[in-house]
């Protein structure tokens, strides 16, 4: 496994979902994670229509894996055979038990979750090539040789983890995009609108899940 120096997660679990101790923030929206999932990452990066041979997702938060499935249904679901090339960044992660607990919540994925679980971390199938890299993003990310079609930004929230949504990190997520690749994330806060808007992509606002007003998705120009 890719390395360096990551931590184990540091969870509580409340009414069964999983929540970062460290972070005191939940790993998914106590309201439907799988439906928030769909709408921002999925949607929010026009997915399936950019799907293509040779796709490639890169994420900021692995957490449960729950993007991961979802994507990765989606993939077969729509008919491709090939891998979907799918790179997460994660400095806390969970371990195969608390994966299995925090992904039994959606018996809809259970062929997925179980899929993952066998597999693991770093995961070659027919179609999926998962690579978790461990550790902190604000190294590890700047060293990877890789460049993503569609990011998933889904670190803890930016008031409580505002590391993973620096300038720095967003410049680097912005080095690590194809051209015209694209990005999406949950939050609307001003400060990461302004850092994606400086690192070169186009941002919008559409409507965010559930009673959220507003999510942040956008184009590298």
């Amino acid at each position: 496994m890719n390395s360096d120096k990551a931590q184990k997660a540091d969870l509580v679990w409340r009414d069964g979902a999983p929540v970062s101790a460290r972070f005191d923030d939940p790993y998914y929206s106590m309201n439907d994670g799988l439906a928030e999932a769909r709408h921002v990452f999925l949607d929010g990066n026009n997915l399936p229509e950019q799907f293509c041979e040779g796709f490639h997702i890169a994420e900021l938060g692995f957490g449960s894996g729950l993007n991961l499935l979802a994507t990765w249904e989606m993939w077969e679901q729509t008919g491709m055979t090939s891998p979907l090339r799918f790179t997460s960044f994660e400095a806390y992660p969970m371990d195969m038990g608390e994966m299995a607990k925090a992904l039994a919540v959606w018996p809809e994925l259970a062929e997925y979750a179980e899929r993952l679980l066998a597999g693991g971390l770093q995961m070659r199938a027919d179609t999926l090539e998962l690579n978790v890299i461990t550790g902190d993003a604000r190294a590890t990310l700047p060293k990877w040789k890789g460049k993503a079609d569609a990011w998933f930004l889904d670190g803890f929230s930016p008031a409580k983890n505002p590391e993973l949504w620096s300038p720095e990190i967003i410049q680097s997520v912005a080095a690590h995009t194809a051209p015209s690749g694209t990005f999406a994330t949950y939050t609307a806060a001003g400060h990461v609108r302004r850092a994606l808007i400086h690192a070169g992509f186009n941002v919008m606002r559409p409507k965010g899940h559930g009673s959220k007003r507003h999510m942040s998705a956008g184009v590298l120009m």
